[in-house]
């Protein structure tokens, strides 16, 4: 997204999270980070645009690594019909201030995973304006009945590498993240064959015992999906999954931070106990009314009801919330349960370092976002800003 400028731009005066103290930009004329220097390092006399930002935070844009749809659409339910609505999402999420994201497939059908797929691999060569599609995220099939949530019983799938190379079909190179439950595989074969494949295992819909989800990393799982939900809660006799996973330096656990997937004392409990944005990163799990009003609407064959940006079904089953991810990150400041700083991290950096991407440094483009905290209305506001 980032277009080329008709002159250098040096941003000063800013807050750059991870840096410590007031920092300058510098961005060329191509529209890239040149340096992050610390204020008062160089003499800003390149014939560079100067923008003061007063002490506003400067960072990337976010990334999604769990969203399930938008504007009415699931991406389950792509098809070459109404592939020109994943454009206007790509365009809507850069308007809500992400920069990429993971359309994530829940558990369906493998004929509609692949559908989707398919659709996907079309579109992510798409150069035009929007968020990028990193890759996508599979939230299933392969998870444990007594924890499915919301996703359907009837299309869970055995955990065994035939089963994964059925569903996988022709489009493993797009697949960047699956969410599985490792007690499902007591080869232990299936993790090491995705990680051979360049796919991130994330741990969740799972039963786990803290042993079992340790050896599941020790195979090369490095990520938890939503942490709290639909996993054993956390126990002062048996961790489980997540006591396992917030306590390994070399694990990231994704959360939602709506206020009703988890109770904000419990993420300042998350917080605290973790590497914060070493070990966290924001997800929004978006279902496809994001963008769209509250009311009852279509999921999978079943219908939804969303009240005040969260989604139930009718039996009362949470299955996703329906706000931005940028919407965590103010949540999380208004709650009093971080710094601006680290809750700008969790969305930007954190992700990112989730999936083996840089955070905000030299040569990355300056698709950036401008965040302001208001003193009188303790509130933290972001535009975009150069990209």
């Amino acid at each position: 997204m980032t277009q080329a400028t008709q002159n250098p731009v040096d941003i000063i005066n800013a807050r750059v999270p991870g840096y410590k103290d007031l920092q300058m930009l510098l961005v060329n004329q191509e529209g890239i980070i040149e340096q992050i220097l610390p204020m008062g390092a160089i003499k800003a006399d390149r014939c560079a645009s100067v923008i003061d930002v007063a002490g506003d935070w400067i960072s990337l844009g976010g990334v999604d690594l769990q969203i399930n749809g938008a504007l009415g659409l699931a991406f389950p339910d792509l098809t070459a019909e109404n592939a020109h609505v994943l454009q206007k999402i790509r365009k809507f999420l850069w308007d809500v201030g992400v920069d990429g994201f993971l359309p994530t497939l829940v558990t369906t059908s493998v004929e509609k995973i692949q559908r989707s797929l398919a659709v996907i691999a079309d579109i992510i060569p798409c150069k035009q304006a929007g968020a990028k599609i990193l890759g996508v995220h599979l939230e299933g099939p392969f998870l444990n009945y007594q924890k499915r949530g919301a996703h359907p019983a009837e299309y869970l799938l055995s955990l065994t590498n035939d089963e994964v190379k059925r569903v996988l079909g022709d489009y493993a190179h797009i697949v960047k993240v699956i969410t599985l439950a490792p007690e499902l595989d007591p080869t232990g074969e299936v993790i090491p064959y995705l990680r051979s494949l360049g796919i991130t295992v994330s741990l969740g819909h799972s039963q786990a015992t803290s042993a079992q989800a340790q050896l599941a990393f020790e195979l090369g799982a490095t990520m938890v999906t939503h942490a709290f939900n639909a996993m054993p809660p956390l126990h002062h006799r048996e961790p489980g999954l997540l006591g396992a996973a917030i306590t390994h330096p070399d694990v990231m656990c994704g959360f939602i931070a709506d206020g009703e997937h988890v109770s904000p004392t419990m993420l300042q409990i998350l917080l605290r106990a973790s590497y914060q944005e070493k070990g966290l990163f924001l997800v929004s799990d978006a279902l496809s009314p994001l963008g769209l009003p509250d009311g009852v609407y279509p999921w999978d064959s079943r219908q939804i009801e969303v009240k005040n940006g969260t989604a139930r079904l009718a039996d009362g089953t949470l299955s996703g919330t329906t706000l931005p991810l940028l919407v965590g990150v103010q949540n999380l400041v208004k709650w009093g349960i971080c710094d601006v700083d680290t809750a700008i991290l969790l969305a930007t950096d954190a992700p990112r370092q989730a999936i083996g991407l840089p955070g905000i440094a030299k040569i990355q483009p300056a698709n950036l976002l401008r965040w302001h905290w208001d003193e009188a209305t303790k509130e933290l506001t972001w535009q975009r800003f150069l990209g």
